[in-house]
């Protein structure tokens, strides 16, 4: 059963050392849900960006809450890199499990079926083998001499976006954006912020039904209008890149990354 909580007792559900995936920056961010966790105190967080990260998961590295990275980029889009997560790399302070977007999606497709792997071509040959001795070079059992990679089953935690609506039975409408179904699927809960909650039920309705995660896959659902910001939600409102940049420029030092944390805390959510 979806419960209808708070955006503090959404957060609040995230535990230390809890393996957790996001979208990238153009698929539903839950940037207001990005304050209570840091002052939550949650701690050791193992992130899976899907397929990228950007600010929310450069605030949370910068903040210290992040222990392991898993992902194939992390970047502010055409604000530049990302910081937090460059210093962090560059300190070793975080774990990195480099990967690319067709891993990280075969990955959480193998943890959808309930299956332990799935088998993916394009990484023979590449470096990235070296790095990653749990992707396994096997032989396609089907034809002799064909070298496939076995690319394991990620099985989060948890799984957080945000989205532009939810109902009252806990349905979530995620329109075209399947990553966040296939995030919901491999997951073992998902939270989600919503822009908003309406009365009648999603699935009931021929226009909105295909797009539908059922409430089957949601945890919990809290009620936050511009949960995305200074990201943009698809159909509702564009991203805020003058902020974006704002914090790409005070970010570059850690004495400004610090100041701007403490207004991102202190300040109200970005509208």
């Amino acid at each position: 059963m979806t419960h209808f909580v708070s955006l503090q007792e959404l957060a609040s559900r995230i535990p230390s050392g809890a393996k957790m995936a996001v979208p990238a920056d153009y698929a539903g961010v839950a940037m207001a849900a990005t304050r209570p966790l840091i002052e939550s105190g949650t701690q050791n967080l193992h992130l899976v960006c899907i397929p990228t990260g950007g600010l929310q998961v450069d605030l949370l590295i910068g903040a210290g809450r992040v222990r392991l990275l898993e992902t194939s980029a992390v970047t502010l889009g055409e604000a530049g890199g990302a910081p937090a997560f460059v210093r962090a790399v560059r300190e070793g302070a975080i774990e990195i499990l480099d990967a690319t977007c067709p891993a990280i999606l075969s990955g959480l497709t193998a943890a959808q079926k309930g299956v332990p792997f799935i088998p993916m071509r394009g990484l023979i040959g590449s470096d990235l083998l070296r790095v990653r001795p749990d992707w396994r070079v096997i032989e396609n059992p089907f034809e002799t001499g064909d070298a496939i990679i076995a690319i394991p089953a990620i099985r989060p935690d948890i799984a957080l976006f945000h989205a532009a609506e939810a109902d009252r039975e806990g349905n979530v409408w995620i329109g075209r954006r399947r990553e966040l179904a296939l995030m919901a699927y491999a997951a073992r809960t998902s939270l989600v912020t919503v822009e908003r909650i309406r009365d009648t039920s999603l699935l009931d309705d021929e226009v909105t039904a295909a797009g539908v995660l059922p409430a089957l896959y949601v945890g919990a659902i809290a009620h936050v209008p511009k949960g995305a910001s200074p990201y943009g939600l698809w159909g509702e409102y564009p991203a805020d890149t003058a902020e974006i940049a704002r914090y790409a420029e005070a970010a570059r030092s850690e004495a400004g990354f610090a100041a701007y944390l403490d207004r991102f805390l202190g300040a109200p959510a970005f509208a």
